[in-house]
């Protein structure tokens, strides 16, 4: 992606950071990193304080200020746009789409460290600034992707459990399994057990949390492997990167692919907490159970069709245009295609999103991704028509509040093009993209000591009742 990340990009960016510093009553939340500390858990440890006491400030001085109201149309209609929960590590904007600490897509580009000259983010670098709100030195990165390579042991009993299953299980069964078999590791539980204080929650939290991130790539693998590759395991390869590494297990050592890699994880990682999957990891979460269980949890949550599945949905849909239409597909023919899935009374899965009302942000960098590396892909060409074709028929439709391509119009087809095909697998590398977010969350959900979350539920009878007083 053409990017420009040389200085006059990051000097840009350190004056924008400096002037929203200073709006923060010099708390300088998000910064450009440049200390030489590169441990990432003694960086937790000179923040936490700092921002238990904000949110105490904010409870004692702004407790009662009223952030909106609540109509029916919210409580029957999936609680949307509803403000209800605390997530620090993003915030979505309806126009602008994601900031990761403040950070957009781009600008994360530009800044974060790559393990290519002029190449894509590291994920390691995305983890770092969801949890510190900085963004780390390539020193900091590289000390952090070796720390997770030395943490990425996964014990045999997890196999085991997969292997415990038939082959033909969903691949986002496998990998739970794999999860749900890895909390006999948690080390918060083995911690909360013995009696631990409220206020070192967060730090068994944080080794789980780690261990978790570290030993998903190895768990992935092996289900991809097991399912569509007869069973044999690729060896990690300790020279590489957290992306490229879970790339060369699966099998792909492409050098455009460890870069694909590397820009999947990155933009997966996290879209803040009001979706299925963050939503569930913190609910569950909040109930102190360890960040196993909340993630295996989480997971279920993404494998629904509305949620994390709709990107395996969206290739086989362009398969099934190409296998009605042929390769070489009008414009017409698209439109017409287009027009039958919709009063089949389907989907065109790929465009719109629950709460943004332009293109997602997340499509249009692997867009350039592709347009620099297989801009003659016919899939891709047929994407591009998608873009083309598909947002006026369903504004003409008029029942659509955002007719805009989102995430998964694109990865499949990018995806597909290095040779992983299979569409089923698809959610799994979200599962693991999606960890690095809940689970940077999740120790912030401890380190500020949030509560178990319950929120108020009534009847069809409550709300007539109600609606009819109002009107008396």
């Amino acid at each position: 992606m053409a990017f420009f990340r040389g200085l006059t990009a990051v000097s840009r960016l350190r004056s924008r950071v400096a002037q929203e510093a200073s709006t923060l009553g010099g708390v300088r939340w998000l910064q450009m990193q440049s200390a030489s500390d590169l441990d990432l858990k003694s960086q937790l440890q000179e923040l936490i304080p700092e921002q238990q006491d904000r949110l105490k400030k904010l409870k004692s001085e702004h407790g009662k200020v009223q952030l909106g109201n609540i109509n029916v149309d919210m409580v029957l209609g999936g609680m949307r746009g509803m403000i209800g929960m605390l997530w620090e590590t993003s915030l979505l904007d309806p126009e602008e789409g994601i900031r990761f600490r403040g950070l957009s897509i781009p600008e994360c580009q530009e800044v974060l460290p790559t393990a290519v000259k002029g190449g894509e983010p590291l994920p390691e670098g995305l983890l770092w600034l969801l949890l510190t709100g900085k963004v780390p030195t390539k020193e900091q990165v590289d000390t952090l992707s070796k720390e997770l390579l030395a943490r990425s042991s996964v014990p045999a009993h997890v196999y085991k459990a997969i292997d415990a299953l038939p082959v033909t299980a969903h691949p986002m069964t496998q990998f739970t399994t794999g999860v749900m078999a890895l909390q006999v590791e948690s080390e918060f539980q083995k911690a909360y057990d013995k009696g631990l204080p409220k206020t070192k929650f967060w730090e068994p939290t944080y080794e789980d949390v780690l261990n978790l991130i570290a030993r998903l790539p190895p768990v992935a693998s092996y289900v991809y492997r097991r399912i569509f590759k007869d069973g044999k395991s690729i060896e990690a390869d300790n020279s590489l990167d957290y992306a490229a590494n879970f790339s060369h297990m699966l099998g792909f050592d492409d050098p455009k692919m460890l870069e694909l890699m590397r820009l999947y994880i990155t933009i997966h990682t996290d879209h803040e907490g009001g979706n299925v999957s963050a939503h569930t990891g913190h609910l569950v979460g909040s109930a102190l159970s360890d960040p196993y269980l909340s993630f295996a949890a989480a997971l279920n949550g993404l494998a629904g069709p509305l949620h994390g599945l709709a990107n395996q949905e969206v290739l086989l849909w362009i398969k099934s245009v190409i296998e009605e239409t042929g390769s070489d597909v009008t414009t017409d023919q698209l439109k017409d295609y287009v027009w039958k899935t919709l009063k089949s009374g389907k989907v065109v899965p790929g465009f719109g999103h629950g709460v943004l009302r332009k293109t997602d942000p997340r499509y249009s960098c692997q867009r350039e991704f592709a347009l620099k590396h297989l801009p003659e892909d016919p899939l891709f060409q047929l994407v591009s028509k998608l873009y083309e074709v598909v947002p006026p028929i369903l504004t003409e439709l008029g029942k659509v509040k955002n007719p805009w391509p989102n995430v998964d119009a694109h990865s499949g087809v990018l995806l597909n093009h290095f040779g992983l095909s299979e569409a089923r697998y698809y959610t799994v590398l979200f599962g693991v993209s999606r960890s690095m977010g809940i689970g940077s969350q999740l120790i912030w959900d401890r380190a500020l000591g949030l509560p178990l979350e319950r929120p108020k539920s009534v009847t069809m009878e409550w709300l007539e009742n109600y609606c009819k007083n109002k009107a008396a």
